[in-house]
């Protein structure tokens, strides 16, 4: 079984898990099949939270992370939902290194430059910092909906495939992560 995404073609969560299983005895071409099961809907994710030219580069060491951790591995969760999750911390942490990372400029006031060139109206790495922390309070049912969803881009009917539950399920726990976030940013508003 297989589900279309935007000119590929998928492979389903059963699929796809069965092959992480097999890959986690190491063998080159278990792994090769998983990799390659995979490697879109890994890059596609990663672009979403991203831009184009850093996808490469993110998904490689999501990839590298994966593999180091597939013997670990055991199937309790789909696969998609593991290398989901994995791509998502090997994004937040770049943002982090990138974060703390000193800034050299040869401009005396460089961060009045800096402001300058960012597009008006887009959410800064602050923000993405800040989403990332509050979705940490999220359920991790809820939590996966959303970002896929909100933040990948992802359709409601595509994201229950990859959820493996009903549309209205995944439309359910958007609602409820989305009422939740609403709720932390409330909160957090009033304790500052």
């Amino acid at each position: 079984m297989t589900a279309a995404h935007g000119g590929w073609r998928a492979v389903d969560d059963e699929r796809l898990t069965a092959l992480a299983l097999h890959a986690r005895d190491g063998a080159d071409a278990h792994t090769t099949a998983f990799v390659q099961a995979a490697y879109v809907d890994v890059r596609r994710f990663v672009a979403h939270l991203t831009d184009d030219q850093s996808a490469d580069d993110l998904t490689q060491e999501t990839f590298l992370r994966v593999l180091g951790s597939l013997p670990r591995f055991n199937g309790t969760s789909s696969a998609r939902t593991w290398l989901i999750s994995i791509a998502r911390r090997v994004v937040v942490d770049r943002f982090r290194a990138a974060a703390t990372r000193p800034v050299v400029a040869g401009l005396s006031d460089w961060q009045a430059a800096a402001e300058g060139r960012r597009p008006r109206g887009l959410p800064g790495m602050e923000d993405g910092i800040a989403l990332t922390e509050l979705l940490a309070d999220v359920p991790r049912e809820r939590r996966e909906a959303f970002l896929l969803t909100q933040v990948a881009g992802v359709s409601y009917a595509e994201a229950a495939v990859l959820l493996g539950c009903p549309i209205g399920t995944v439309r359910s726990r958007v609602a409820r992560a989305r009422s939740q976030l609403i709720s932390s940013l409330l909160a957090a508003d009033r304790a500052a």
